[in-house]
């Protein structure tokens, strides 16, 4: 498959960004591939059609600011994410940040369909699916929007609108760092650093060039590495979707790919490949 042409790549990232929150634009400045910086107001206001490639990183679209509320809500980097996105929200018209954030959603899905490629990392996998699923229902508590969550949402939620993931279970604990049970968290993986790999698939690249892209960079076997959303359980995968990494002694996922419309999107577990546990309040990777 000839290569001719470099794509335009936007990342989506937040102004309030913190060290420890992204490292896809390390890996990318590193690397010397151009790329712009977009959030919000860029693909509300139509920017999406400008590129071919979208990445997405440490994100919650939920609308309830990653869940950090049990022990950051007092932090400075908090507060000002959280006005952050009220501001953008009333900007829009929306009222909630949770409207807001499905609004973007449903503009990238749409840009995938379109024909645009979306490489997603971390919570902005499982988050992504989550708010698909709950459009027009109300599954944020009254900390993040002002009211209580609508108690029968799990009946609610429409596995039709999502990517990857069905049938998954919402966390309903607002203090719960935790969106659903999509993710294989600590204490279900019963894995360490010394011991967490997973094996990457190989693919035909005749017959499924895509897969085979993702994966031809790679040895066989790869360090696992934690982040909010560390690897998808795999009942919990729609059957149309690619698995191109696994551990398979936890029947865990941990890079997926699929297509819709006229385009392809990837989900990847974790949070940072060169720290196995990247955790809030550390330093950035160098």
């Amino acid at each position: 498959m000839k290569l001719e042409k470099a794509p335009k790549i936007a990342v989506y990232s937040p102004k309030t960004k913190q060290p420890w929150d992204d490292a896809v634009t390390l890996s990318l400045t590193y690397a010397e591939i151009p790329y712009d910086v977009i959030f919000d107001d860029e693909v509300l206001n139509e920017f999406l059609p400008k590129y071919d490639w979208l990445h997405l990183h440490h994100e919650d679209f939920t609308g309830q600011y990653g869940k950090f509320y049990g022990r950051y809500a007092n932090y400075p980097w908090y507060i000002d994410q959280q006005r952050e996105a009220e501001e953008t929200a009333r900007k829009f018209g929306f009222h909630k940040v949770s409207q807001l954030k499905l609004a973007v959603v449903k503009r990238i899905k749409g840009f995938v369909a379109g024909g645009g490629f979306l490489f997603a990392m971390c919570s902005a996998t499982d988050s992504f699916d989550i708010a698909l699923a709950a459009d027009g229902v109300d599954i944020c508590e009254h900390m993040y929007d002002g009211d209580p969550a609508d108690p029968s949402a799990q009946e609610k939620l429409n596995f039709e609108n999502t990517l990857a993931f069905t049938n998954f279970h919402l966390d309903r604990n607002p203090y719960e760092y935790e969106f659903s049970d999509i993710d294989n968290d600590l204490r279900e993986r019963g894995l360490i650093e010394s011991n967490d790999y997973f094996s990457v698939f190989q693919f035909s690249a005749k017959w499924d060039p895509i897969p085979t892209m993702l994966t031809q960079n790679h040895t066989q076997q790869i360090k696992g590495f934690y982040g909010q959303t560390t690897g998808f359980k795999k009942k919990l995968i729609k059957p149309e979707v690619v698995v191109m990494g696994e551990t398979k002694s936890i029947s865990e996922a941990k890079y997926l790919h699929g297509v819709m419309g006229k385009g392809f999107w990837t989900f990847y577990g974790g949070h940072d490949p060169e720290d196995y546990k990247h955790e809030v309040g550390e330093d950035p990777t160098i």
